[in-house]
């Protein structure tokens, strides 16, 4: 009796210890999906912030998020109240928010998690110190508000093409960084 009841618990065991196994396993596998997910999407908020770079090196606005040719020459500057005139005419410049916006494939896009994140992030690199973590997911206010501020830097009048350029190459650069971290930890 004593051996069967052995082989039983032995048995009871070894099951035991395969789900727990097969519980570790599925966790890591979680883990490593959300490290690859995040890992994705940095990659695209890098590739996002050079698109928009070559947006606002191609032509930079201030007091508009876009700037379109006029009817009659020169340029119209685009708000949110005009934003239907970029429907049918080429975006020929951009601010700093408005050359994320267009290089993410322009205004239907400005509530994608992509836009968002870079904006996060570009925010980031403006105002907040190197060692602190980006809040990927701050509440709207502050979301709107950290977009307020970046227009205001913007369309500050001592603001330059130049500045806002290296702004993004900064921001590419931080991508960079997250994107070297988390293969570290993946």
């Amino acid at each position: 009796m004593s051996t069967a009841v052995s082989i039983v618990h032995k048995d009871r065991v070894e099951q035991c210890r395969s789900r727990r196994q097969a519980r570790e396993e599925r966790r890591r596998l979680a883990r490593q999906d959300v490290a690859t997910a995040r890992l994705a999407e940095l990659h695209h908020i890098r590739a996002l912030l050079r698109d928009a770079e070559v947006v606002v090196s191609a032509g930079w606005v201030q007091n508009a998020w876009f700037a379109v040719p006029g009817a009659y020459g020169g340029q119209v500057g685009v708000t949110a109240h005009d934003l239907h005139l970029i429907v049918d005419n080429p975006v020929s410049g951009a601010c700093l928010v408005g050359g994320i916006v267009q290089a993410a494939g322009g205004p239907a896009t400005v509530r994608t998690q992509l836009v968002q994140r870079t904006l996060d992030l570009t925010w980031h690199v403006l105002r907040e110190d190197g060692r602190r973590p980006v809040r990927w997911c701050p509440p709207p206010d502050v979301r709107a508000a950290h977009v307020r501020d970046l227009t205001r830097w913007n369309d500050d009048p001592r603001r330059t093409a130049a500045n806002v350029a290296s702004l993004l190459r900064s921001s590419a650069g931080a991508a960079d960084s997250l994107i070297g971290l988390h293969r570290a930890y993946a």
